[in-house]
């Protein structure tokens, strides 16, 4: 399944994930540097939709809030 999900880095809400359909709305406490905020994300979303950290794909947007994630299995 593949949703696109935005991000919203050194956020004092996270971790959270809100689910929308096939969008996301996910709010980290890392701040977008050195990948931090992409690394928490994975490590989220594997946690929310208990899949392994592995199989989680950033299909793109690596650089910017909007991002495409694909998790096989869903």
């Amino acid at each position: 399944m593949i949703y696109s999900v935005t991000v919203k880095p050194g956020s004092k809400k996270g971790p959270l994930v809100i689910p929308d359909g096939d969008e996301l709305t996910v709010y980290l406490r890392e701040k977008p540097v050195d990948g931090q905020a992409n690394v928490a994300l994975i490590k989220l979303l594997a946690s929310h939709f208990h899949v392994p950290k592995t199989s989680i794909q950033l299909k793109s947007g690596a650089r910017g809030r909007k991002k495409l994630v694909e998790i096989p299995g869903l």
